[in-house]
């Protein structure tokens, strides 16, 4: 959970993509940028940069954008490249490295381009980078968000059907999933195609070399091989990464071949601006030892119920059992710093966030706080919740909302709300995260015996061979840049 992020009761981060979709006459045409050729068309180009600039802020709300003005600047800088070769060189395109270790990247639109720190740590040369940043502004180019709006609502599905709300009360089937709180649109096999062969194409045009594409899917078809998953989250909606292996070698070699002059990959640049980025999980945000959650930037600490799954998730801490219920822990502000938790509970009734509140205040150990019940209306009808506010710093509160299926899971979560404390302990508030570094081969030898020369690295043999794009047996030359993770400090128990 992340200190800056700010919610409010009940959180809703609508899909503001399909929202904002509308509804003209399906007989409404439009030019297709890249094929020149004119299609239905219920979404404006005016319409899909309103729809990008209502989205953009509840994509950063929700995952933050990583602190590192020199990446950041130096991820604009290719994708702003880029965006002058595409298709529409005029739009004002905007490029954001997002504070999350899942490997991803994925557009919206309006000229807007997400990727994660999690996919840059595992990419090696600017070429790369061109490659994935491409394939996401060619969905932006062909306009594949308004197709798949306007199918949907020729189908007679309602450009709503599948929008998804994060709020205080949806149930958290499947917690340790990941997601934005947006709908982001499931492309068809065809989009995917156009994007990749697009992809291509913009980053030979600004003068990259196309062919280490490939090898980015590679990586990513192990990695989801590595964690028991079919498919990372970069390629969720995507084909299968072997088959854009092939598909991507074919047509990086055919645009490098016609391209007739330099083209370059840069590896060493790429490296001086990777070098030191927050690998996997930062402690910083919270993080979890066993069934306690500690968050050494809001210096507070509290007792999940154990046997319960917990997940620390970029704008909220979520824990669940399938037989007792769920509970959801969120970081909310109030501008008038004099409230009570008591106050604030009344000005959510007020404002009619919620409909019905019984309670009372209570003084933890460190905090003052409002525990009890509360009654809102949600997308399933009104409904009650055990719920509690803990004011931690003035116009600041800890909301916790728990749904229980049973009076002891309803004590369960009473008795985690009132276990929250403040952290005062210093070997937990002072940890630092796993970062990437880079270390030449100290000669040259398989992967596996220059990985144990170099040691000290956060991951094992067969990770840190994924991170490399290469394999444990590969010999690697003397000198070669080897990219491992230093690893952090944090209390185990």
């Amino acid at each position: 959970m992340n200190v800056n992020r700010t919610t409010s009761f009940p959180v809703r981060v609508l899909a503001a993509l399909l929202l904002l979709a509308p509804t003209l006459d399906v007989g409404g045409c439009a030019t297709n940028p890249v094929t020149g050729r004119k299609q239905i068309s219920l979404v404006s180009e005016g319409k899909e940069l309103q729809m990008g600039a209502e989205a953009d802020p509840a994509v950063i709300s929700e995952y933050g954008l990583y602190d590192d003005p020199d990446l950041q600047r130096y991820v604009d800088g290719i994708g702003q490249r880029l965006g002058k070769v595409s298709h529409l060189p005029s739009l004002t395109w905007h490029f954001r490295v997002l504070d999350s270790p899942v490997v991803n990247a994925f557009a919206i639109p309006g000229g807007y381009i997400y990727i994660t720190r999690g996919i840059v740590a595992y990419m090696d040369s600017d070429a790369q980078l061109a490659g994935v940043l491409g394939h996401e502004i060619g969905h932006v180019t062909a306009r594949h968000s308004a197709q798949q709006i306007t199918r949907q609502e020729i189908a007679g599905l309602g450009v709503l059907a599948g929008a998804v709300f994060v709020s205080a009360f949806r149930p958290y089937s499947g917690i340790a999933q990941e997601g934005l709180g947006l709908l982001f649109l499931k492309y068809s096999r065809d989009n995917e195609t156009q994007a990749d062969e697009l992809g291509v194409g913009y980053a030979t045009k600004a003068d990259y070399d196309p062919r280490v594409i490939p090898s980015t899917y590679a990586t990513l078809k192990r990695i989801g091989e590595r964690t028991g998953s079919s498919l990372p989250g970069f390629l969720s909606t995507h084909p299968d990464p072997g088959d854009r292996e092939v598909r991507t070698t074919q047509l990086s070699n055919a645009a490098a071949s016609s391209a007739h002059r330099p083209l370059n990959i840069d590896g060493a640049g790429y490296r001086q601006h990777v070098g030191g980025v927050v690998f996997g999980d930062d402690p910083r945000a919270g993080y979890f030892i066993a069934n306690r959650f500690y968050h050494p930037q809001l210096k507070f600490q509290m007792i999940f119920p154990q046997g319960w799954e917990t997940a620390n998730q970029p704008s909220q801490v979520v824990a669940a059992n399938t037989s007792a219920g769920s509970m959801q822990l969120t970081l909310v502000k109030s501008d008038d710093a004099s409230l009570s938790p008591a106050d604030y509970v009344a000005s959510l009734q007020k404002k009619g966030e919620i409909l019905q509140a019984s309670g009372r205040s209570e003084n933890f150990r460190d905090y003052p706080a409002w525990v009890g019940a509360v009654q809102a209306k949600t997308g399933q009808g009104q409904q009650d919740f055990v719920a509690g506010w803990v004011r931690t710093r003035p116009g600041e509160f800890l909301q916790v909302i728990g749904q229980p299926k049973s009076q002891s899971a309803s004590d369960q979560i009473l008795s985690s709300i009132r276990s929250i404390a403040a952290l005062t302990d210093p070997a937990r508030i002072n940890v630092t995260p796993d970062r990437v570094e880079f270390h030449p081969a100290p000669r040259t030898a398989p992967f596996s015996e220059i990985w144990a020369a170099i040691g000290g690295s956060a991951l094992g043999l067969e990770d840190g061979a994924i991170l490399n794009s290469t394999r444990p047996g590969t010999v690697i030359a003397s000198g070669t840049p080897i990219k491992t993770v230093k690893k952090g400090t944090r209390p185990t128990s």
